[in-house]
């Protein structure tokens, strides 16, 4: 069906992108925001822009009431969910499609099937994907100690209705199990309202493999290849890359046959990424189905030149997919870092403030998707997501040198970001060979954790060593604290890129 106004349930740069889709196919883009985004980026580029209240989520982008009421008065015919806030959330896609729009993504049943973990990996292995080994919902402790026993630990306890890495305990012995699985339950129910709770085998190193799919309603399935996504803290993403360096053109063609599959067995239709954990032998098992577009998804639009949200528009429309399976050929590489407003030399905890000033990168090959502005408030309400820096080569290596040429032209100031982990990051011996897996932006961090203490011990040191010389001149130290801090806490701040100015200038000097 044809379709001209879209509403963007979302924010930030999602919403940005979105955005654009729309005026690349001549639609209008219908935004909406909080009080906290009244200035934001988004909202003074979209074609028509409407306020839903409120500064937290919760009284802004999670009303299911608020976006239906603004999609009825702007007379919208399609709601785009972005990623995110209710873009998995199936009693929203069933709201939306009830009160006679169009959901831009797949159908509610879908997202309900897919969105049970337990669910989804019994269709799983009937569609013959592979599945990492498991158990059934589990009823009670005994049930667990038991199917323990047959999959031999180490064992993951999960929330069936989890995500993003929430409702995830790993457990290595019978006595840490019995204690993990009434926890996890009462932890799943208070954040997802459900407490069922299964246990999956805990492969260890594994690298976190993803495939792209696109699916229309005309029964068509494809996959646009995959996304090495291991550098991960905490099951949170913070680079990805594609292709992988670990899957050649047979484990490729097996994930692709696994990926479509898992489309075909679940009706899918409109963007998603099946997921899968891959070990070093190059076997790969199921682990969950996203069934929105992916905050990656422009490492895989630079290697295969296709505009995934501009297709998500066209499925919905009714139209079918314009290429087929054998139409899609990777070129190159792409590599993406994501810019959060957090400092990684003190734990990854969130920066906020007012962004000053801001310079993003440009020049061959260099993408950035944006939401950041001079004067934006980085605010504790929403994702830390500040950007995503893309960058493209004919070869991994050429990829890495432009992102770190991109990375050193990056300037962000009035807030700490993570632009020194990834320049650490893309100069590890590890990830320059391509030896990835999911602990390796642990150790890293670790890394500049170890680093931070010594320069705080030299720092204080150095204090030391200024209030003796002064005293024995006989000339008062200047303040350096304030607040009652410590002195050494500001000597410290000033060996951090950035610390005497609170942000970051330039990443590889």
């Amino acid at each position: 069906m044809p379709l001209k106004r879209i509403l963007i349930a979302n924010r930030g740069e999602i919403a940005l992108r979105v955005v654009r889709a729309c005026r690349d196919l001549g639609l209008t883009s219908i935004a909406v925001f909080s009080d906290a985004d009244r200035t934001a980026k988004y909202v003074r580029l979209a074609d028509e822009a409407y306020p839903i209240g409120g500064l937290t989520p919760a009284e802004s982008y999670l009303r299911v009431d608020a976006l239906l009421r603004v999609a009825s008065d702007a007379k919208a015919d399609a709601v785009h969910p972005g990623y995110g806030f209710l873009s998995e959330n199936a009693a929203f896609a069933r709201a939306v499609t009830e009160a006679g729009f169009t959901f831009i993504g797949p159908a509610a049943d879908t997202i309900d099937l897919l969105g049970h973990k337990s669910r989804a990996r019994e269709v799983m292995e009937a569609a013959g994907v592979p599945i990492v080994p498991g158990s059934p919902i589990l009823a009670n402790v005994d049930e667990a100690l038991a199917a323990a026993e047959r999959i031999g630990y180490p064992v993951m306890v999960k929330a069936v209705a989890g995500g993003g890495g929430r409702g995830i305990r790993v457990v290595h012995n019978a006595s840490d199990l019995s204690a993990a699985v009434p926890v996890a339950q009462s932890e799943a129910q208070q954040a997802f309202g459900d407490g069922d709770v299964y246990l999956e085998k805990y492969l260890n190193p594994v690298r976190h493999v993803e495939a792209q799919i696109m699916a229309d309603t005309h029964g068509n399935v494809v996959s646009l290849g995959e996304r090495e996504c291991s550098i991960q803290r905490r099951h949170q993403k913070l680079l990805e890359e594609a292709p992988s360096p670990a899957v050649d053109a047979t484990i490729r063609e097996r994930i692709v046959t696994a990926a479509t599959a898992a489309a075909k067995a679940t009706n899918y239709v409109g963007a998603g990424t099946v997921e899968f954990v891959m070990d070093d032998a190059g076997n790969f098992y199921f682990l969950e189905v996203n069934t929105r577009i992916q905050v990656e998804h422009g490492v895989t639009e630079l290697v295969t030149g296709r505009d995934l949200v501009r297709d998500q528009l066209l499925v919905a429309m009714g139209e079918p997919l314009p290429y087929r399976q054998e139409d899609i050929e990777l070129r190159g590489w792409a590599m993406e870092c994501r810019i959060v407003a957090e400092d990684p030399y003190a734990g990854f905890v969130p920066s906020l403030g007012t962004i000053d000033a801001v310079s993003e990168p440009s020049g061959s090959w260099v993408r950035v998707d944006s939401s950041v502005f001079e004067g934006m408030e980085v605010t504790p309400y929403y994702d830390s997501l500040l950007a995503k820096v893309l960058t493209w080569g004919a070869t991994r290596q050429e990829a890495i040198d432009r992102m770190l040429r991109a990375l050193d032209e990056y300037v962000i100031m009035g807030v700490q970001t993570n632009l020194p982990f990834h320049v650490e990051l893309l100069r590890n011996p590890a990830f320059l060979a391509g030896a990835v897996n999911t602990d390796l932006a642990e150790s890293i961090i670790g890394n500049m954790h170890e680093a931070t203490a010594q320069r705080e011990h030299i720092a204080a040191i150095a204090a030391a060593l200024l209030a003796y010389t002064t005293s024995k001149q006989g000339v008062t130290a200047p303040a350096v604290g304030g607040s009652g801090e410590p002195a050494v806490s500001s000597w410290a701040a000033a060996y951090r890129p950035g610390g005497l100015t609170g942000g970051w200038r330039g990443g590889g000097r």
